[in-house]
């Protein structure tokens, strides 16, 4: 890659992986639910799935999503769904501690949290087109280095800012997570929690292929 290439990457790949999007909310619930450790662990799920994501781009499914609406509409709401289901079951406090006391968390384990930022990541197609649309915009086309070989590099640097970013949410999350001790407050937070997830929902459900 050279210099230029980066300099116009990266700040765009900062902006785009730090805007409020289903699976950087779905990172600061889990903060404001789990604490940071839980949060940036669940993000190898994240990870996972976005090399998923890459490896369907090169191999050409992502030009057959691009292109057919059928297809974006099904994976968009089937990540609307799981949001939502995600989002009614926190604010009904679905999650209690083994005393029974409505309000309280109890740790979700974190092979739940990674599952979650897989399957967001994976049904969200707005991420699918983010490795076909914005991602090769970047490519430069009469280079020595193959497309393919360019499309790799560029996706693992997004991916490592996009980690990055998240990582902010979780810790924003995390923070919020601290203000709260009761068990009132947490049956408040809960809500509010949920509400954040019922908001990615309708972010994920409002998406468009352009």
């Amino acid at each position: 890659m050279t210099l230029n290439q980066l300099i116009l990457f990266l700040p765009s790949a900062l902006i785009v992986a730090s805007s409020p999007g289903a699976n950087n909310l779905l990172a600061f619930a889990n903060g404001s639910r789990e604490g940071l450790r839980p949060a940036i662990l669940a993000l190898a799920g994240r990870c996972v799935a976005f090399v998923f994501l890459v490896a369907i781009v090169i191999g050409g499914l992502g030009a057959v999503l691009e292109a057919s609406e059928i297809a974006f509409q099904i994976i968009k709401w089937a990540g609307v769904l799981y949001l939502a289901f995600l989002g009614v079951k926190t604010m009904m406090g679905g999650e209690r501690s083994e005393g029974g006391v409505s309000g309280t968390v109890v740790p979700v384990g974190t092979y739940s949290l990674v599952r979650r930022e897989f399957i967001t990541a994976m049904m969200n197609p707005k991420a699918i087109l983010l490795f076909t649309a914005f991602v090769p915009q970047f490519v430069v086309a009469d280079s020595s280095v193959s497309i393919t070989n360019q499309l790799l590099v560029l996706s693992a640097i997004y991916i490592s800012v996009e980690l990055m970013a998240a990582t902010g949410w979780a810790l924003a999350g995390s923070i919020v997570r601290s203000l709260h001790a009761s068990a009132r407050q947490f049956a408040i937070f809960n809500r509010i929690t949920g509400v954040t997830l019922l908001g990615a929902a309708v972010m994920l459900a409002s998406a468009r292929r352009t």
